[in-house]
């Protein structure tokens, strides 16, 4: 019941207004990256299915190309994700050819993780992807401010200004 309403009355059909600040959900920081990030993630997926490959194994192929040979474990550590989702991915890349394991001569407790020649392929189509993709999501605000935007985000994720560290 509320204060205009009389006793012993049906409840309002209408709920009350809810105060200002929650009804404004664009002017929340968190909002706004969610759905930015929920809207890139769908372009990429759409972008990248044609390489049969969606971002988290794009991720790993990247990872693998620019140092190589890692373990599994070492990849699942530079992407930050637990050795269960790390075999997974790593388990459907070699289902597609794209990678390969092998032990290490060094260490046969460890799983070496490398790209076949299709795998190569398959980064360097995909890569450029989902830099245009990319370019064409950012592209509403600008050349210079898509790019100033990647840096910030940058800075708030890894929290190093590009040319220190």
């Amino acid at each position: 019941m509320t204060g205009d309403q009389l006793p012993g009355s049906p409840a309002p059909l209408v709920p009350p207004t809810p105060p200002a600040a929650s009804v404004h959900l664009e002017a929340r920081l968190g909002y706004l990256l969610k759905h930015a990030q929920q809207r890139l993630t769908r372009a990429s997926a759409e972008a990248l299915a044609p390489f049969g490959v969606d971002g988290h194994e794009l991720a790993v192929l990247a990872v693998l190309a620019a140092e190589y040979p890692l373990s599994q474990v070492e990849v699942a550590g530079r992407l930050g994700v637990d050795r269960t989702t790390m075999v997974a991915l790593v388990d459907g890349l070699e289902d597609h050819g794209l990678v390969e394991r092998r032990r290490s001569p060094q260490d046969r407790r460890k799983n070496i993780v490398e790209l076949t020649a299709a795998g190569h392929d398959c980064l360097r189509r995909a890569e450029l992807a989902r830099r245009e993709t990319e370019q064409r999501f950012l592209a509403p605000l600008g050349e210079e401010a898509g790019a100033e935007f990647v840096r910030a985000l940058r800075l708030l994720v890894v929290g190093v200004r590009e040319g220190e560290g």
